[in-house]
């Protein structure tokens, strides 16, 4: 009962992160990408809730490959737009989600930080990027068709540094500083390449495998 117990917390806080995200749809209407950031942000403490409620590998990993089946069909039908009724052609929920079910086949639960901090970055670091980046006036530039800028890039940076320097205190890691902004500097340069959401695959699995590789050396 414990597990079981363990995946009914975690299938609330998935309910009550879609509901939020339904209702910001229903109360803004043509703010359609603030209510896919509610579920890209929201989604990301269901790892560390998980790695706390200590689910073990065989029953986290048939939940992620069904959410990530669920996400799919969303993707092609549209049954729930809240997450994916955006202005641009984007394969970015599709992605995050299957990233998150590769980082659990690879890493869970041995080396369940590496899985944090991949899916961490990406939900806030990447998530308040998107957000901030378009409400504060900076310098931007074009890449492959998308729109950055300073303020989001910053954001994204700072974000992932405070990420990564919070679980290497978490697991008392003792990493030189160096390697962490190292790692920062890879998300931020991946997270530039987002055309089609293709960095929710990548700054996801380059963090984590970066985070592995500081824990091996």
């Amino acid at each position: 009962m414990g597990y079981i117990n363990s995946l009914v917390a975690i299938a609330c806080w998935i309910a009550f992160v879609l509901s939020a995200a339904v209702v910001c749809r229903v109360r803004w209407p043509n703010q359609r990408e603030l209510s896919r950031k509610i579920v890209h942000i929201g989604t990301g403490p269901v790892i560390p809730l998980a790695w706390w409620l200590g689910i073990p590998s065989d029953w986290a990993i048939p939940m992620a490959i069904l959410i990530t089946i669920g996400i799919l069909i969303n993707h092609r039908w549209r049954l729930l737009p809240a997450i994916e009724d955006v202005n641009r052609h984007s394969y970015g929920t599709v992605a995050y989600a299957l990233t998150i079910t590769l980082l659990l086949i690879f890493f869970w639960p041995e080396n369940a930080a590496a899985v944090c901090s991949g899916v961490l970055v990406m939900a806030f670091g990447d998530g308040l990027a998107g957000l901030i980046g378009r409400k504060v006036r900076s310098p931007n530039w074009l890449i492959w068709g998308q729109r950055k800028s300073i303020a989001g890039t910053l954001t994204m940076a700072v974000i992932t540094l405070i990420i990564l320097f919070t679980l290497s205190l978490l697991i008392d890691a003792s990493f030189h500083p160096l390697r962490i902004f190292a790692v920062t500097g890879l998300a931020v340069g991946l997270e530039q390449l987002s055309r089609w959401g293709i960095d929710n695959l990548t700054v996801p699995i380059g963090v984590a495998v970066a985070w592995s590789w500081m824990t091996a050396i």
